[in-house]
């Protein structure tokens, strides 16, 4: 048995690790150093939805596994739920050194990337550029400062599943399964289903790729021997996450996400199980757009780039001297540098080296890895443009299995981020190991000349570009002058930085400095060119600014309405009203911090109760301004207000104001009519018209309700609740239909009268309700879904078994090899 050389074998990853610290470190120097935290929309949004499941978890040590506090009412899964994947949890502690999250999915990045190139046979010392392009991507870095810290997460943890494969198809196959479980495990534990999505499609091409190479080499059988080995491998990583995916599947059919009950209008908007194209296709690349991986200002940066806050610009000048103060603020609305055709939007920048890189990749590296890479680069591109390029992205959206449950599809430029560094780093290890003769010589010539010259291009004739939004068109000459001189400018600025770091590696490639010096001054180089390039772009979009002490919660500060409304210790719901933007509470989770709300923020609301926002209560917020604005506060005619049980209005500039609403229907009633419907559409439309008070909407299609009866005299009230479960004792003389003011969700929910387990139906298409005999009686509702009471065991098992199998895979693949030595 040889021992491990710890020169060869161990400084270089300890070296790599120290490095992949460092610049964590400096990158987030106010999170580290100045007890500060990333200022994150989505995870403000988050606090405030998650509030009360974690407010509930501490008091009761259990998971709710609902909540009260968004849309009247839905399930946690994909909000907050802790699933029992502790050891899962443990690996990923110890492989980002105990950093603190969201900081450590950066670390990750660069760790499993790393790991990744590795695979790849990619000399230790050169593989920490490829990893810190990766990590450092302005994608990476926008994602996290917009909070999308589960994206952020899942990608960290995409190399790694395939780096298990690669090792796999490269006979270290104990090792290959260890990797892929755990890798694997990881990434699903991040719950982010589209990353998943866009690592299957990489995978998949992977294994064409290698299926076609094997059918040429006639080594078919230890393709399918690699194939077989690897199932177990994800099965396993994949029961770490069925009680997850269980929970999620079982709720996106019921989502804007899976299919619609009602008829539509639009031939192009219909769409049986998944988003709206509309919907689907809001953030789509302009055809240019993925320039912005070679010219990260190339459409002059992110859409939130005013050019009045830029004391140099041509723009601000031309407003200081047009002599019109109204106009200039007026226009200073225009002056965004971004001029693509997105309404918000960010440049995923991949780095103007890596692109060289990428181009040496594709000229030097082995074929089937330029197959795979370029293969996986173009079908990114393609899938980005979105509705730009509609004859292609409409048939996978229409045909494609499960392409059509995701939206934003500029986030498919990761599986672009994730080919390039691969691909290039592949492509400068094999220049490294060859002799550079006329032929060679020539290649990188070309790759300099295809990415060099792409920059030199745009400094040349950027001022050909129209460079305006269609919606600019209107605006004065003078200031449209001024405007796109500005971008231009900014898009020479960019390539002329572009074309100087191309340049510089070229050169040290070019004449073999790292033969002629040392490997490790290019390798060091490399790695330091990269991390600037890269840093100085992604502190455009992630500044000092970004951060806030952690004490800073002024977002979440009591106002005088929240105090006078939680004076109230009974059960209702609140609606935060702005004339401006009625809607906006429906994007916006700052109520749910404190309140029971309709609204909240969140891309998988109930489709059910999307459509009632968009139908009912689109009508009757419309009536609530008029009566508001009239001085009458009798809202006793707007029926669906009143049966979401809306008891109070908070309103202002800060929502300091409130008003009361005292006709709202209560937590639960009994109805003295019911209207029976044959169709979700003829219930919705009902419901719409309904006095819901005294009436109940039954959809008989749906719905068993032939010995159903009506008490109008009878009379419920709600003696506990807690987010999953509440308690009512009912009286009534004749017994009958009573609705209870809580969103009706099909699966999990347990109804129970005087302990007997009663069917639970639903009403006024969102709504429960129950027939509640007649006399005096207790009726209870309990959520037990069997995703999470079952789901969750087959978890906490998985997890196990993954740690096992990694410790255990580690550990006999380092035997073996030093058995072998």
């Amino acid at each position: 048995m040889k021992k491990l050389n710890f020169t060869a074998d161990v400084m270089p990853h300890l070296l790599a690790v120290a490095i992949f610290l460092i610049v964590t470190v400096f990158f987030f120097k106010p999170f580290f150093f100045d007890n500060k935290v990333l200022q994150q929309h989505d995870i403000q949004m988050f606090q405030g939805s998650a509030k009360a499941i974690q407010d509930f978890r501490e008091k009761f040590d259990s998971e709710p596994l609902w909540t009260n506090a968004m849309f009247g009412g839905m399930p946690a899964y994909l909000i907050s739920v802790q699933w029992s994947t502790e050891p899962v949890s443990f690996l990923k502690r110890i492989l980002s050194l105990w950093i603190a999250h969201p900081v450590a999915n950066i670390f990750l990045a660069f760790v499993s990337y790393y790991i990744l190139l590795l695979t790849f046979r990619i000399r230790p010392y050169l593989a920490i550029g490829g990893a810190i392009a990766f990590g450092l991507s302005s994608y990476m870095i926008i994602g996290l400062s917009a909070g999308h810290n589960a994206r952020i997460g899942a990608i960290a943890f995409m190399p790694l599943v395939m780096a298990g494969i690669q090792l796999m198809f490269t006979n270290r196959r104990l090792l290959g399964f260890a990797v892929t479980a755990a890798g694997l495990a990881l990434h699903l534990q991040e719950n982010h289903l589209q990353m998943t999505y866009y690592l299957l499609i990489v995978v998949v091409i992977y294994g064409i790729v290698h299926l076609i190479e094997a059918l040429r080499n006639k080594t078919i059988r230890e393709y399918f021997v690699n194939i077989g080995l690897l199932v177990p491998a994800v099965l396993l990583a994949v029961g770490t996450f069925f009680g997850q995916f269980w929970a999620v599947t079982e709720y996106t059919q019921y989502t804007i996400r899976g299919k619609s009950e009602l008829p539509t209008q639009s031939t192009t908007e219909d769409n049986a199980s998944g988003l709206s194209k509309t919907y689907a296709f809001e953030f789509s690349n302009g055809i240019l757009e993925p320039f912005t991986l070679l010219i990260p200002n190339f459409y002059g940066g992110g859409s939130g780039n005013y050019l009045v806050n830029d004391p140099d610009s041509k723009t601000l000048a031309a407003l200081r001297s047009s002599g019109d103060q109204q106009t200039a603020n007026q226009l200073a609305r225009f002056s965004s540098a971004y001029w693509g055709p997105q309404r918000l939007a960010a440049p995923y920048y991949a780095g103007a080296i890596i692109v060289f890189v990428f181009a040496v990749g594709i000229a030097f590296a082995p074929r089937k890895y330029v197959w795979w890479l370029v293969s996986v680069v173009v079908l990114g591109i393609m899938l980005s443009w979105g509705e730009n390029f509609a004859a292609f992205n409409y048939v996978m959206f229409d045909y494609f299995p499960g392409y059509n449950k995701f939206r934003s599809v500029t986030f498919t430029m990761i599986m672009i981020l994730f080919a390039m560094p691969l691909l290039g780093f592949i492509g400068l290890n094999e220049v490294m190991n060859q002799t550079l003769n006329k032929g060679n010589k020539r290649k990188l010539l070309i790759a300099f000349a295809s990415t060099a010259g792409i920059c030199v291009v745009f400094v040349l004739f950027a001022g050909m570009l129209d460079m305006m939004k269609e919606s600019e068109s209107q605006l004065p000459a003078w200031f449209l002058n001024a405007l796109t001189s500005d971008r231009a400018s900014l898009l020479r600025s960019d390539a002329i930085r572009s074309a100087a770091f191309i340049t510089a590696i070229f050169v040290l490639l070019y004449f073999e400095v790292y033969k002629k010096i040392s490997p490790t001054f290019f390798y060091a180089f490399l790695a330091f060119m990269i991390t600037i390039d890269l840093a100085v772009v992604d502190k455009r979009f992630l500044t000092d600014d970004n951060y806030k002490r952690k004490r800073d919660n002024t977002y979440f500060a009591m106002t005088e309405a929240d105090k006078e409304i939680l004076k109230d210790e009974s059960h209702y719901r609140v609606f935060a009203i702005d004339p401006q933007n009625p809607f906006g509470i429906f994007s916006d989770a700052r109520s749910s911090y404190y309140h029971q709300s309709i609204g909240g923020y969140h891309g998988a609301k109930i489709r059910r109760y999307q459509d009632f926002i968009d139908s009912c209560f689109f009508k009757e917020t419309q009536e609530f301004f008029t009566l508001a604005q009239q001085g009458n506060f009798d809202f006793s005619g707007l029926g669906t207000f009143n049966m979401l049980n809306i008891k109070y209005l908070p309103y202002g500039p800060a929502k300091e104001n409130v008003i009361r609403n005292n006709s709202a229907n209560g937590n639960a009633w009994f109805v003295s009519d019911i209207i029976k419907v044959q169709s979700p559409a003829e219930e919705l439309a009902q419901t719409c018209t309904t006095n819901t008070r005294t009436t109940a909407v039954i959809d008989a299609s749906k719905m068993k309700i032939t010995e159903i009866g009506t008490s109008p005299d009878g009379k419920i009230e709600l003696t506990e609740s807690r987010l999953n479960y509440q308690k009512y004792e009912a009286q009534s003389a004749n017994g009958g239909l009573v609705v209870f003011s809580e969103i009706y969700y099909p699966e999990g929910w347990i109804a129970t009268i005087d302990g007997q387990q009663a069917d639970i139906m639903r009403a006024n298409y969102i709504l429960r309700a129950l027939n509640v005999p007649a006399g005096k009686h207790t009726v209870e509702f309990e959520f037990k879904p069997s995703a999470y009471t079952i789901g969750n065991k087959i978890t906490m098992a998985s997890s196990w078994l993954v740690l096992i199998v990694v410790v255990g895979g580690i550990y006999l693949s380092i035997r073996r090899r030093t058995d072998e030595s």
